[in-house]
C-alpha cells in the first residue's frame, strides 16, 4: 500500500514538473496566444491518438450524457489555456504561474458542490496557505499595470482549470488519462480552428520546435499523468500537491532565460513547498 502511494504521489510530481514547462513556452514563444493553444491541441491530439492506439486504450465513449460532459470540460479547458497564456505575456512568468495557483483553492470550495463530498476544512486551511503564498508575489495593486491585468487573466484560468478537473473527476474511474485528454484536445482543436483565417501565423516556421515540444511533454505526457493521478486522489488533494508546479516554473525560467526572482517570489514559495508537503503527509494517512 505504502509503495503504490509512493508511486501515485511520484507520478503526480512528475505530472507537474512535466506541465510547469508551460510558463516559459507561454510566455516566450512568440505568437498569439490562441494561435499557439491551436497548435498545442493539434500536435498533442495526434500523439495521444497514435499513444492510443499503441497501447489499445479504448477510445469508445459508452454514452451521450458523457459526450456532452467532456465537450463542456474541453472548453473550460481551452479558456483555461488561452487565458492563462495572456497571463504569461502580460507579466512574468512567476506571476503568471502563481496567480493561476489560486485554483487549489477555488477547487476545495466547489468541489462539495460538484462531487457531493464532505467539505474538507483542512483543504480550505492548505488553499488559503497558496493563496498567501500567491499574494506575497503580488505586485502593487493597479489596474494600469500590466502585471496587474495579468494576474487577473491568471484568477479567470484558474476558475476554469478547477472547474474542468471537477467534471473529468466525475469520468477518471472509467477511462484511461490518455483517452480523456485524447478528447480534450481534439474538442480544442476543433473549437480554434478558425484562429487560423483571421490570426497571424508568420512565426511557425521558427516557433515549430517549441510549439512541438509544448504539445508532447507539457500536454499530451504531464496532463494524461495528471488526469490519471485524479483517480487515485481526490481533486483537491492533486490540486495542492501541484502547487509546486510554479516553483518549477520559476527555477526553468531561472536555468533558460535567466529570470530571476526576487526575495518576496523566494519567500512565496517557500509556503508553497510547505503546503505541498503538508498535503503530501496528509494524503499518505488518508489513502
Amino acid at each position: 500500500m505504502e509503495n503504490s502511494h509512493l508511486k501515485n504521489l511520484s507520478s503526480l510530481i512528475l505530472a507537474t514538473l512535466f506541465i510547469s514547462t508551460s510558463g516559459v513556452l507561454g510566455k516566450y514563444i512568440a505568437m498569439p496566444s490562441e494561435v499557439i493553444i491551436w497548435f498545442r491541441s493539434a500536435f498533442a491530439m495526434l500523439f495521444l491518438y497514435g499513444f492510443c492506439k499503441y497501447k489499445k486504450i479504448n477510445l469508445r465513449v459508452v454514452d451521450l450524457k458523457t459526450h456532452v460532459s467532456f465537450i463542456i470540460s474541453s472548453l473550460f479547458m481551452a479558456a483555461h489555456w488561452v487565458t492563462y497564456f495572456y497571463a504569461l505575456k502580460l507579466s512574468n512568468v512567476a506571476l503568471g504561474m502563481l496567480s493561476l495557483f489560486t485554483y487549489p483553492v477555488i477547487t476545495a470550495l466547489l468541489e462539495p458542490l460538484f462531487l457531493k463530498s464532505k467539505f474538507n476544512p483542512s483543504h480550505l486551511l492548505l488553499g488559503t496557505m497558496v493563496l498567501i503564498g500567491v499574494s506575497i508575489l503580488t505586485p502593487e495593486f493597479n489596474m494600469e499595470s500590466s502585471d496587474v491585468k495579468g494576474i487577473l487573466f491568471g484568477l479567470f484560468s484558474a476558475l476554469c482549470y478547477s472547474i474542468r478537473i471537477l467534471i473529468l473527476k466525475q469520468h477518471v474511474k472509467h477511462y484511461h488519462g490518455s483517452m480523456l485528454m485524447f478528447y480534450q484536445t481534439t474538442v480544442i482543436t476543433i473549437v480554434l480552428f478558425p484562429v487560423l483565417i483571421f490570426m497571424d501565423l508568420s512565426g511557425f516556421q521558427s516557433q515549430f520546435p517549441y510549439l512541438l515540444l509544448l504539445a508532447l511533454l507539457t500536454t499530451a505526457v504531464g496532463h494524461s499523468l495528471m488526469v490519471h493521478a485524479l483517480k487515485f486522489f481526490s481533486a483537491s488533494t492533486a490540486t495542492i500537491i501541484s502547487s509546486i508546479q510554479p516553483v518549477f516554473g520559476i527555477i526553468i525560467a531561472i536555468i533558460i532565460v535567466d529570470e530571476i526572482p526576487n526575495k518576496n517570489t523566494i519567500w512565496g514559495g517557500v509556503l508553497i513547498i510547505s503546503t505541498v508537503f503538508i498535503e503530501t503527509i496528509r494524503s499518505k494517512k488518508t489513502s
